[in-house]
């Protein structure tokens, strides 16, 4: 499946209130991340599930959010900072051949890889790298839009995080999307 990153000025429309309509931030991450938690976020573009994220893991957690976009990064960087919460959130800027994140190996409690995936060259070196950063029984939630991503190809992303060591849990349902949460073992 050919890999195209998201263009930064698509960016505003994917951030906005409207889209609250089908992906609720809350509903979708509520289950998973508790007060505390480290949450790895790669391609937040400019955060429409990182404040969210930011909320639920309250003032002794940490978000880091990877993304290969400056722009993106500076929008959601402005958007952190006017909800106050720039301070639980780690913004870092990702080369297209690793999200850098060695210094987080086994620390990571939950992964949000929301319309990601389907955007990067290779699934299985995405998930190796979310598997070294990730504690074992950490969480990977997983959600593909459904009119990029057909069911073969969703399929074929779990069968690579299943390579990597995650176990399919279940498959939450997200507006418009084909979805999955796994977790490490």
């Amino acid at each position: 499946m050919p890999c195209r990153v998201c263009p930064w000025w698509l960016g505003y429309l994917l951030a906005s209130p409207v889209r609250r309509l089908l992906q609720d931030p809350k509903k979708v991450l509520g289950p998973y991340v508790r007060e505390g938690m480290t949450v790895l976020e790669p391609g937040p573009g400019m955060g429409f599930f990182t404040l969210e994220l930011a909320r639920l893991v309250g003032p002794t957690g940490r978000v880091v959010a990877v993304d290969i976009q400056p722009r993106m990064l500076s929008s959601l960087r402005r958007r952190a900072a006017r909800a106050g919460l720039l301070n639980r959130i780690d913004i870092r800027l990702a080369s297209p051949d690793t999200m850098g994140l060695a210094d987080l190996a086994g620390s990571v409690d939950f992964t949000a890889a929301l319309a990601v995936v389907h955007e990067l060259p290779s699934a299985e070196r995405f998930y190796t790298e979310v598997a070294k950063a990730s504690k074992p029984g950490a969480g990977l939630l997983i959600a593909e839009p459904a009119g990029h991503v057909k069911p073969p190809d969703f399929e074929a992303q779990l069968q690579a995080a299943a390579r990597t060591g995650f176990m399919l849990d279940e498959r939450p349902s997200i507006g418009r999307c084909h979805a999955a949460f796994l977790k490490k073992v």
